[in-house]
């Protein structure tokens, strides 16, 4: 990563949103900004914990090493935290990695000033306790998920996700640019599994390729493989 010349507007992100405006002239002496490059990464797993990142523009993927393979843990995109699971008494490494999936701008905040800013900020401690609480309630959710749904399903859920995510392009395909490997990551599962489960969907018209766009051409149908109401 190399320090960029566009800084934060100290508007954006999670923290900066959540703290007193009086906070923000500390954050602006402590925040170090960084460009990324799409595939570089951010945070190694494993490595000594050293603070916080927030996503000022662009897409990361938070991962984790499972078993020989890949797990994609969620998409960080603006404003959004990362590095947070290393936080906490006893952490002292952190548990995921953190890689652009495209160029991207990121805040670093040290570990020492962001405790400082969780003691003197009441709002953004309660806001990122809430956030804890979700993405733990995300994570059974998922783990459930690898046990006992299909990969169709499992699949379903994820392009749901990445839609309530991102949103759609103009022509209704995701937006978000998504390797298959990634897909097949974030949905736990082989990327030979995914493919033929995708080409298995365009087959049953639930699906549309145009070109590596992913459209969603039966929103029911797609649904049900996951028991989702719509």
């Amino acid at each position: 990563m190399k320090k960029s010349k566009v800084e934060c507007d100290l508007q954006t992100c999670f923290m900066c949103k959540m703290c007193l405006k009086e906070w923000h002239p500390a954050i602006h002496a402590h925040r170090r900004t960084f460009q990324v490059k799409k595939g570089e990464r951010i945070i190694e797993e494993g490595e000594k914990v050293t603070g916080v990142y927030f996503v000022f523009d662009g897409i990361v993927k938070v991962h984790k090493k499972w078993g020989d393979k890949e797990l994609i843990v969620r998409f960080a995109n603006k404003g959004a935290v990362i590095g947070h699971r290393g936080l906490g008494s006893k952490s002292s490494v952190y548990p995921i990695s953190a890689t652009a999936l495209e160029a991207s701008t990121v805040c670093f905040i040290g570990l020492e000033f962001f405790n400082a800013t969780l003691k003197v900020n009441n709002e953004f401690t309660y806001q990122l306790l809430l956030f804890f609480a979700d993405e733990l309630q995300e994570s059974e959710r998922k783990m459930r998920n690898l046990a006992h749904m299909s990969v169709k399903g499992r699949v379903a859920q994820a392009l749901f996700n990445l839609e309530e995510q991102f949103g759609s392009t103009p022509n209704g395909g995701l937006n978000i640019s998504l390797t298959r490997q990634d897909l097949a990551s974030y949905a736990g599962a082989t990327y030979e599994t995914v493919f033929r489960t995708i080409n298995e969907l365009v087959d049953h018209k639930i699906l549309r390729l145009e070109g590596k766009d992913i459209i969603i051409s039966d929103r029911s149908k797609l649904a049900a493989l996951t028991n989702i109401i719509i």
